[in-house]
């Protein structure tokens, strides 16, 4: 069965862009291949290296969200990535053959350093410049064939391919395949304010929030800017809400928003009303499950709860480890 391999940096509570646009497809994947889920928590030393203080808590209720997605222990190998030390050694192995020039193309990179800068963190470390690597090497060391990704993150596998690639020119042995794309199939959700969803944007709709607090968002939340009054037309394509029909409305919603908006038939408020009807009920489903799901694991430690995922995982790294060192020849 083809390996599929994906992760998620603990750096706080999860929101609803993570789930519709990773989790969700997790859920879907693990039914069809060997799925190995991580939290990254090493990644998360990548912009929170000042204050770890909170993520050994974040990932453990990263897990119970997984679990309230759907993922299932009896399905998915889920794992720590720091319990894993050979993810360590070969970043270390991959780092000293990967050019600098492949880390500044990467298109991210600039783009978080300058947004995150805007907020006073300092990202001039080379963790974060690195952060490809530790990737490439998270996905390489299971020899995973697929990749669930965004099309917006294609630019980084790419990087895990080439360096796959690279690593196999230099020692002349097709030791890494090279992973493959998956996807995600649903539209990206943006924040409220347009930008891309983000903790650190202060932009998010949490999983876990207050429904009355998500409802306040919602109906302030950024439409069509041209669309100035009431009675002028609007564009639902270049609105933010409007991607949030995409994923929570029936078609005859959404053609009756489309019509509406273009011809003025409808305001935002109620084209806000509508989504929120399927948006809260979604929400207080999940949460819900997620109260259930936390109590039955409230005395158990986390590594207890994931330790056969884990097992599995470092087993299955150890090996290809192993084969890394006999061809550099360590």
């Amino acid at each position: 069965m083809s390996i599929v391999l994906s992760g998620m940096r603990p750096t706080g509570r999860l929101h609803i862009g993570h789930y519709f646009g990773a989790i969700q497809n997790w859920v879907y994947l693990q039914d069809k291949y060997e799925c190995y889920y991580f939290v990254a928590d090493w990644h998360a030393l990548t912009t929170n290296y000042e204050d770890t203080s909170n993520i050994k808590k974040y990932s453990r209720e990263m897990v119970i969200d997984f679990f309230a997605s759907g993922l299932s222990l009896d399905k998915s190998n889920i794992f720590i990535q720091s319990k894993n030390p050979y993810h360590a050694e070969l970043f270390l192995i991959l780092s000293m053959i990967t050019p600098i020039s492949w880390l500044e193309r990467c298109p991210t990179y600039k783009e978080m350093k300058s947004e995150l800068g805007k907020v006073g963190k300092q990202l001039s470390n080379f963790g974060f410049l690195g952060y490809p690597v530790l990737m490439a090497s998270d996905i390489l060391l299971y020899n995973a064939e697929y990749v669930p990704v965004g099309i917006d993150q294609q630019a980084h596998l790419e990087l895990t391919r080439e360096t796959a690639r690279h690593f196999n020119n230099i020692f002349e042995d097709d030791v890494f395949n090279l992973p493959q794309p998956l996807i995600t199939k649903n539209p990206k959700l943006p924040g409220i304010d347009g930008r891309k969803m983000s903790k650190s944007y202060n932009n998010a709709i949490w999983l876990d929030e207050d429904l009355d607090s998500v409802k306040k968002k919602i109906l302030t939340m950024k439409t069509d800017t041209n669309r100035k009054r009431r009675t002028d037309p609007g564009n639902p394509f270049i609105c933010p809400v409007f991607d949030y029909h995409r994923v929570f409305s029936t078609e005859e919603e959404k053609n009756l928003i489309i019509d509406g908006c273009k011809n003025a038939k409808i305001g935002c408020i109620d084209c806000k009303k509508i989504l929120l009807k399927h948006l809260l009920e979604f929400l207080s489903d999940f949460q819900e499950k997620r109260r259930v799901i936390s109590n039955n694991y409230r005395d158990f430690d986390l590594d207890d709860i994931i330790s056969k995922g884990q097992e599995k995982a470092c087993d299955r790294a150890r090996k290809m480890i192993d084969i890394v060192r006999k061809v550099i020849k360590f």
